[in-house]
């Protein structure tokens, strides 16, 4: 297919405006440095290898970059070629869900972003990684767009860690629900919904944490070609990433402690139930125990032919049988 099906959208920008018209990847990327101002911003929808090395010849794209952009499944990551920024983010989705229920809580997908000094290509893999908010709002604010590429940068940064602390403010529900299952008394040990969602702050921590090295390196300038004022953007959208990282951490030690309490809850309800039985079995050896020493027929054997010795010795069984009982329910043990 011709790489026009995956854009998405395609736009030039100049003085912090979006330029009327329709434009084709090439043909943005040519108004851009025909004028020598302004930038062009592309935007591709899981590209295959042909639409990708389209857009790559036309914007001089590494092919490493390219490579990474077509099969995805990336850890996020900022690698620097020549005047080249390339950048990965896992972005992440809430799914409603019964926790009872086997299901996926937190869904990923990625976005890629190429950054020149003149254009901005960005490829999402995933339904929830739409970008057009994104852009309508930077159109909103011309002063943020005169920043040129980077602006558009920062916003998709502020916009994935966004995203994440949203998700962490639904999975603390979950986590305080889980709390609630395990701490009432009485209650059902909901221990593999505790471990679904473990696994699930697993894959949230594995998307979110190694996006850290990349947001401090943009902060400090490392990467280089970021205005002063777009780095102090950076920085704040840094503070918001350490937030979620904590939250996460908090979440998964709060899983864990949940998972011991809930292991000790089973336990100690496993050791009443043992108490019972065990009760239960005391009780029925004592009637055993005598009709197995009547069952041996010897002839000599106390009150065997007294009229009276059967209905004794029931009796005598059953006291001690109801004293077991009250006792062993004294005790708590049934």
């Amino acid at each position: 297919m011709p790489a026009s099906e995956a854009v998405v959208d395609c736009a030039v920008y100049r003085d912090g405006h979006r330029l009327r018209g329709r434009y084709s990847h090439a043909a943005a990327l040519d108004e851009v440095r025909e004028h020598g101002t302004g930038f062009a911003w592309v935007g591709l929808h899981e590209p295959d290898e042909n639409q990708m090395a389209v857009i790559a010849e036309t914007y001089g794209l590494h092919e490493l970059t390219v490579e990474d952009a077509v099969h995805a499944h990336q850890r996020p990551k900022l690698e620097r070629y020549d005047d080249l920024l390339f950048m990965v983010l896992r972005t992440v989705k809430y799914v409603e869900h019964d926790l009872r229920e086997p299901s996926e809580i937190v869904e990923t997908g990625e976005i890629m972003i190429f950054m020149g000094p003149d254009f901005v290509v960005t490829v999402r893999h995933g339904d929830h990684t739409q970008l057009a908010g994104v852009r309508r709002r930077l159109e909103a604010d011309p002063d943020q767009l005169e920043f040129g590429p980077s602006a558009v940068l920062h916003a998709i940064a502020d916009h994935v860690v966004d995203t994440y602390l949203n998700v962490t403010t639904e999975l603390e529900r979950d986590v305080d629900e889980m709390e609630e299952e395990v701490f009432t008394p009485g209650g059902d040990v909901p221990i593999d919904a505790i471990y679904q969602l473990k696994r699930e702050i697993v894959e949230l921590r594995r998307s979110v944490t190694p996006l850290a090295v990349p947001l401090q390196s943009l902060a400090r300038g490392a990467a280089g070609s970021i205005p002063k004022e777009v780095r102090r953007y950076l920085r704040d959208v840094s503070d918001h990433h350490a937030t979620v990282s904590e939250r996460i951490t908090e979440f998964d030690e709060a899983l864990s402690a949940l998972v011991d309490t809930a292991i000790a809850k089973i336990a100690m309800r496993q050791n009443t139930d043992m108490r019972k039985i065990s009760a239960w079995v005391a009780i029925a050896a004592v009637p055993t125990m005598v009709a197995g020493i009547y069952g041996m027929n010897f002839d000599n054997m106390p009150e065997l032919h007294w009229t009276y010795g059967y209905p004794f010795i029931g009796g005598i069984v059953a006291v001690i049988c109801a004293g077991l009982f009250f006792t062993f329910r004294r005790n708590h043990w049934l």
